[in-house]
């Protein structure tokens, strides 16, 4: 067995499963372009008894919907109804609740330019239980949110990042308590790494697009 699925532990009531999930490896080509190739593994996630993960609040065919729902082909960077000034607010809110909650000054990317993604907020490592930066990704549609431990794709989710011991629960119900309190809606990134099958035509330079690329990606 390979070592990544040993010493697996379940937490209070939740059992073990293996799921096959899908990872992304970037390779850096001549002259700086990255190719990405996708490989099936094993993950073992912790789920409660019922079949649903601990911080499930949508259904993932909900999540699904809203993501195709989400999808104009004519809008990729932003949506028709983008408003910039009462997306800047919320994000606001946003940092603010983190730094209140963790006790600690964030860091923050915003606005940023060239992508549906709207901005980032980091909760330091020095801030955590287990030591290791919590991120929260916030797109321009909808309010979708993703939250990860220490970068987005440095784990298969967040329950492979508990599993190895470098996210506490505690932590991760926190960072989700806010966002959901705020309005956001929180994608698993298992759930945004699919491959994309929408409408939009994303740009040249990726090759194995995901819904990550839709809504968080550079353009």
């Amino acid at each position: 067995m390979p070592d990544t699925l040993r010493n697996r532990q379940s937490l209070g009531p939740l059992v073990s499963r293996c799921q096959a999930r899908q990872r992304r490896d970037g390779r850096v080509l001549s002259g700086g372009q990255v190719r990405w190739a996708r490989t099936t593994v094993c993950v073992w996630i912790q789920v409660w008894p019922s079949g649903q993960d601990v911080r499930v609040t949508e259904s993932e065919t909900d999540l699904l919907t809203l993501l195709r729902r989400l999808d104009d082909p004519e809008w990729l960077e932003w949506p028709r109804d983008y408003r910039r000034r009462e997306t800047a607010v919320l994000f606001g809110g946003l940092v603010a609740r983190l730094e209140g909650d963790f006790s600690a000054r964030c860091l923050t990317e915003q606005d940023t330019q060239d992508s549906s993604e709207y901005g980032r907020v980091v909760v330091p490592a020095e801030a955590t239980v287990c030591g290791t930066r919590i991120v929260v990704c916030v797109s321009k549609f909808g309010s979708l949110a993703l939250l990860c431990a220490d970068n987005p794709g440095a784990f298969l989710g967040t329950e492979e990042a508990r599993a190895e011991g470098e996210l506490d629960t505690a932590d991760l119900e926190q960072v989700h308590r806010a966002l959901v309190d705020l309005g956001y809606r929180v994608v698993p990134e298992e759930l945004l790494e699919r491959d994309y099958d929408g409408p939009s035509r994303l740009p040249w330079h990726v090759q194995h697009p995901s819904w990550w690329d839709r809504y968080f990606g550079i353009f």
